[in-house]
């Protein structure tokens, strides 16, 4: 019965959207263009799976949620409540995504990597954030920003305060990447060479796996690791609006061809 589900249906995967930079207006214009999406893919969809960084800066105060984004959650309840799984991978722009957005939209948080399987096909999936060797830094900080002491203490800033300082540090931080890797093509593809290195070293111990998604990476880019396998990068929804698609046999990196495209 699964099997069959799987075959007519669809598995769709998406990543970095970043909603709430550079402006509000700009940022309005790509939330609009990722919704006119859900309504289209909608009606195929068995499983929606949102690969992490949905918004630039989220943090969710016991009592408060930042405001706007009206229009994207709307739509995403809407799909939920259709009986259409959706998925969000926390990444790390959104790790501090507790348990909100599942309560009030059904929306099923992951925060560490998982093997599923659909249709027989073994699929590893994960923002792709920290994984590999290197990198200490953001994984010194990462841990900074995961200890309940710190999330504790930083509710009791106002929100006002506390998400305008977290978007100003998330924009500078994302700034700053992009300048180094404007500056240095060997900076641009540290990330993507570090998954794929870490993909090669999770198939020694798991050689079942056929596919391997990631976001994290702004740049789509599919690379077949092995005869069976193959890792995707999901690329991004400020610059490339692309995604992944499973259709029960194959999987595909498409972009999203709206109007003005």
């Amino acid at each position: 019965m699964t099997e069959f589900f799987y075959m007519q249906k669809k598995i769709y995967f998406a990543s970095d959207f970043h909603f709430g930079v550079p402006d509000a207006e700009t940022s309005r214009k790509r939330e609009d263009l990722f919704v006119q999406w859900l309504e289209k893919i909608k009606v195929e969809a068995a499983e929606i799976f949102l690969m992490g960084d949905l918004f630039d800066f989220w943090f969710e105060y016991k009592t408060v949620v930042p405001r706007g984004y009206t229009r994207l959650l709307g739509k995403l309840a809407e799909i939920a409540d259709s009986g259409i799984k959706v998925h969000l991978f926390r990444g790390n722009h959104d790790m501090w995504a507790f348990d909100y957005l599942d309560k009030e939209l059904q929306i099923e948080i992951h925060r560490d990597p998982e093997i599923r399987n659909f249709n027989n096909k073994t699929f590893y999936l994960s923002h792709g954030d920290g994984l590999g060797t290197g990198d200490r830094g953001y994984k010194f900080i990462k841990k900074v920003f995961q200890c309940r002491i710190n999330q504790w203490l930083f509710r009791w800033i106002h929100p006002d305060i506390g998400i305008g300082l977290g978007l100003f540090w998330s924009r500078k931080s994302r700034f700053a990447n992009q300048n180094r890797e404007n500056r240095d093509p060997v900076e641009k593809q540290k990330i993507g060479s570090r998954l794929t290195l870490y993909s090669k070293k999770v198939l020694e111990t798991h050689p079942e796996i056929d596919y391997f998604i990631f976001g994290h990476w702004h740049y789509p880019q599919e690379i077949r690791l092995t005869e069976k396998c193959k890792q995707l990068s999901l690329g991004d929804w400020l610059t490339h609006f692309t995604y992944a698609v499973f259709d029960g046999e194959d999987l595909k990196l498409l972009a999203f061809q709206h109007s003005g495209s």
